[in-house]
């Protein structure tokens, strides 16, 4: 009887532990992972990284220094016209600290040691990104940011002043740096084609980090212009001496052209034809100038280029940006050995070193017109704009050129704000400030929800480094 109950019964208790077998993990989807790999934060940080950098961010600047002017809807209600309320900026203080910084916060965080690599890269777009926007609002959270998952006492973020920021970023690469020149081996798994940027090549990324200390440092020269220039000559020394010796060496922005993936200044004007035209005084320089590269950073209207005057609101009869950085699928730069070149002869100069500034403003200003054109630099131009020499080479030569060749970036406001050069007046008929802003007022789901938010300032009021 006992033999006969046990046979009954063992295929109930089979039955059973297999259906717990096969059931468990039921509410787990294997498309929505409860945890994202390393691999797939790095790709959604760069990513974000891109749109953070060559999206409004850009075009603010753009139209703020007059490479472009608005000419229609809010690039004219209110960036041409100096109205920057707290609003209007939202969007993207919401898209640096909720995506961009979030995401590689959390790289950092989880996978330092186990993916040294990862998180290398990670503190390098870190630093990209907080450089963004401590150059953009002055002032910001970031000891304290980034842990609201943590514990409500990292809701509400204290802003840390800009001169600690900066600090914190320069430590922040260093510690990239290391992490990046360690062993293969130390990491259980290492970046590849999920890298965008440089598919895993940590010598380039080291390359990169110490570029972007040399940009950091050479934004303080209104604080110590000896100082600054001396870092940034320091770390430049120390990217030649990784590597960097030309545009295969560039940090940019990758698009595909496909879905969420497109050059956004193709989007924008897609999108918001008519928004935005070339500037008048950009396209004038550059024509007074004869430069070769005005034809692929301008559309021709009936065979000329035309920038828009401040003020115009028809768009009909002005160039919009050209093709080499206006199509759907073009590179954007992010930071590059031009620059790198440009701060170069700047650091140079302002150390009393005209000789060494004028060679390397000869071979920023060549690369510059060699990587756009895609040929070699006209002997007109080369004559005209590449040949100084330590005694003719000046700070105002150095800062103009590098204002062409950095078109489509954030980093003209920058330059512009701590030098003046090149000299701009401001719009006239400006409905908001009467000056050229200086800085994003703090945003308004910041202001509202942060209670340690600082009260709000003016648009027109500097931030620290250009005091």
């Amino acid at each position: 009887m006992k033999k006969k109950t046990l046979i009954i019964l063992l295929p109930a208790l089979l039955l059973m532990f297999s259906c717990e077998s096969f059931i468990e993990g039921w509410d787990e989807s294997p498309n929505s992972p409860t945890e994202a790999t390393p691999a797939l934060l790095l790709t959604n940080s760069e990513v974000s990284t891109f749109a953070a950098f060559t999206g409004q961010n850009a075009r603010t600047a753009a139209i703020l220094t007059q490479q472009c002017t608005g000419v229609t809807d809010q690039m004219f209600d209110d960036i041409q016209n100096y109205n920057i309320l707290e609003g209007v900026i939202d969007n993207e203080w919401q898209h640096i600290y909720e995506t961009s910084l979030q995401t590689t916060h959390t790289i950092v965080k989880d996978y330092s040691e186990t993916h040294p690599y990862y998180a290398g890269i990670a503190k390098v777009l870190m630093a990209m990104n907080l450089g963004l926007a401590t150059d953009y609002w002055g002032d910001v959270p970031f000891r304290e940011a980034l842990s609201g998952l943590d514990g409500e006492e990292y809701y509400y973020p204290h802003f840390d002043l800009q001169q600690q920021v900066i600090q914190d970023i320069q430590t922040m690469l260093d510690e990239a740096i290391t992490l990046l020149s360690g062993s293969p081996s130390a990491n259980e798994t290492s970046p590849a084609f999920d890298d965008i940027i440089f598919g895993g090549d940590t010598d380039a990324w080291i390359i990169t980090a110490w570029m972007l200390k040399a940009r950091n440092a050479i934004h303080l020269t209104k604080r110590d212009a000896n100082g600054a220039a001396t870092s940034a000559m320091s770390y430049l020394n120390s990217a030649y001496t990784a590597g960097l010796d030309g545009s295969d060496d560039d940090c940019n922005a990758y698009c595909d052209g496909s879905g969420n993936a497109q050059n956004q200044w193709w989007a924008f004007e897609t999108n918001r034809g008519g928004y935005m035209r070339m500037g008048e005084f950009f396209i004038n320089l550059m024509k007074d100038k004869s430069d070769p590269r005005l034809t692929l950073f301008a559309l021709d209207v009936g065979g000329d280029y035309f920038g828009a005057p401040m003020g115009e609101r028809n768009p009909n009869d002005y160039s919009y940006v050209g093709t080499y950085y206006n199509q759907n699928d073009a590179t954007l730069p992010l930071i590059t050995y031009v620059e790198a070149k440009f701060i170069e002869a700047e650091a140079q100069f302002r150390l009393g070193h005209q000789d060494e500034a004028a060679t390397a403003y000869n071979e920023a200003v060549t690369a510059s017109v060699e990587k756009v054109t895609g040929e070699a630099i006209p002997g007109s131009y080369r004559t005209a704009e590449a040949s100084e020499t330590g005694a003719t080479v000046t700070l105002e030569k150095i800062m103009t050129q590098k204002y062409i060749a950095l078109f489509t970036q954030p980093e003209v406001w920058t330059d512009w704000r701590r030098t003046d050069i090149p000299q701009l007046q401001p719009y006239a008929d400006a409905t908001g400030v009467s000056s050229i802003p200086r800085r994003f007022p703090i945003a308004q789901s910041e202001r509202i929800n942060n209670p340690n938010a600082p009260p709000q300032y003016a648009i027109t009021t500097r931030v620290w480094w250009d005091e």
